[in-house]
């Protein structure tokens, strides 16, 4: 039986997956336990409890159970009447997901990219992957209001999702009512060959929101700098010359095998200051699933590194930077301690206004169960009085959820959610919804054995 959140330390590729500890383990076993008793308190069959928020309610609550906290605040009631567990895991909100993925298979990039080509053998199902399962697990299976279709590392001729076919998948969206439902990114390297006229040409010939860049990665294993002169700073300046003036950079999870800490996010203060007209947007916030999140400490890494580069180059709260939370918020879910941490630090010094709502799917699938838990999670009264972080009241959720990555994409709420509630795939999702069955699936891989396995279809390094 699948919960409708998992376990199991999933990855999505970039990082090695832990371990599951006792700790995951112990609430595992709870939930399931709790999902039974909900089901024969019911009388439904477990796959008609499980399509509830009770299933949800069951996996946060067994979180609690284990970690002693009460983070996620749900009544034994929510555990086997759903109209209770919605009360705390449903919602209206304006959701804009600014970090989903997909790929496209058979479109001639997989030698050139045995990477994500032994990355699809975890993947569910023959072909489950492509735009039409995007928009079922995005759209249809979560309430996921607007997204962005993101890029991943890879050089253009091994891209699974190409500029055309990401801009495809978009026109699919629009045809479905022309409503702003999807915005997509385009990849820069500035460490590959022609990457300026690469910037021209998806400027020209789509209508992209912002770059994706990845300071991390590059053809031969090497990396580069924000503010390194000879790459960063002039891709910075050729973003500012065509008039698309947000910058996404991944920043935190390490990917395996490179070199040099261009993880690191020590560059965002320092072009943050000197391009005050570009948004920089730090995907992961800096996260480092290896690293403990505790208070705030400048000498530590993780996302305290991002903190850091925001107080040495005075960049005041709710600025030009922003913080992403895409696999962020999925590993911190069952670690409300750390989660307490991360979420306060990142509202205090980056600014309420400027943390966005990011998860990282379809790798971790659907991304209701994330939206879900954010919904109900709570900074305890004593971090919050120790530390100064704010309370998560529903207009502060509200904001992460989708209106502050609204207001960096363009996107009015007020304008755009009549067209969206009109358009066909809100049709599809409420003829869907009485026989709605979602896959509860995971993609990526799960152990070491796995990550390895997939680490050697890329030649031993990141992409």
């Amino acid at each position: 039986m699948r919960l409708p959140l998992t376990f199991d330390p999933v990855s999505n590729g970039e990082y090695l997956p832990r371990p599951k500890s006792a700790r995951d383990a112990k609430a595992e076993r709870l939930a399931h336990r709790w999902v039974e008793r909900g089901v024969r308190r019911t009388g439904v069959s477990r796959r008609d409890f499980l399509r509830t928020t009770c299933g949800t309610a069951a996996c946060l609550a067994a979180i609690d159970a284990v970690s002693g906290t009460s983070a996620y605040g749900l009544t034994a009631e929510s555990l086997f009447d759903p109209a209770a567990a919605d009360a705390v895991l449903a919602g209206g909100e304006f959701i804009f997901d600014i970090q989903t993925h997909h790929v496209m298979p058979g479109k001639g990039w997989e030698k050139k990219n045995p990477w994500m080509s032994t990355f699809l053998r975890f993947l569910p199902g023959s072909g489950r992957y492509d735009r039409y399962a995007y928009v079922k697990e995005i759209f249809l299976d979560s309430d996921t209001t607007c997204a962005v279709l993101s890029a991943v590392p890879a050089v253009p001729e091994g891209q699974p999702l190409p500029d055309r076919e990401a801009a495809a998948t978009r026109e699919l969206v629009d045809s479905l009512g022309k409503s702003p439902r999807l915005s997509v990114h385009a990849l820069v390297a500035p460490n590959v060959e022609g990457w300026r006229e690469g910037m021209e040409r998806v400027a020209k010939e789509f209508k992209i929101a912002a770059w994706k860049v990845y300071t991390l990665w590059g053809p031969k294993g090497e990396g580069y700098w924000l503010d390194d002169e000879k790459l960063g700073i002039p891709m910075i300046e050729k973003a500012r010359e065509l008039g698309i003036k947000t910058v996404c950079t991944h920043k935190g999870i390490p990917l395996w095998g490179t070199k040099g800490g261009f993880h690191l996010p020590r560059d965002v203060g320092a072009v943050a200051k000197r391009f005050p007209d570009v948004r920089f947007v730090v995907y992961h916030s800096g996260y480092d699933p290896a690293i403990q999140e505790n208070a705030y400490d400048p000498e530590k890494k993780g996302v305290d590194a991002l903190l850091r580069t925001l107080d040495d180059h005075e960049i005041a709260p709710d600025s030009n930077v922003y913080a992403e939370l895409g696999s962020t918020w999925w590993n911190l879910i069952k670690k409300p301690e750390q989660a307490g941490h991360v979420l306060g630090k990142l509202l205090k010094r980056v600014g309420e206004n400027n943390v966005l709502w990011g998860t990282d799917s379809i790798w971790y699938g659907s991304p209701q169960p994330q939206i879900a838990a954010f919904r109900a999670f709570q900074i305890s009264t004593d971090h919050r009085e120790k530390h100064g972080y704010p309370e998560l009241t529903k207009a502060m959720k509200a904001k992460v959820l989708g209106l502050n990555a609204a207001a960096v994409y363009g996107v009015d709420p007020k304008v755009a959610r009549p067209a969206i509630e009109r358009d066909a795939v809100e049709k599809l999702k409420h003829s869907y919804a009485p026989r709605r069955d979602p896959s509860f699936a995971v993609y990526g891989p799960r152990t070491r054995r796995e990550f390895f396995e997939l680490l050697a279809g890329r030649g031993g390094w990141p992409a």
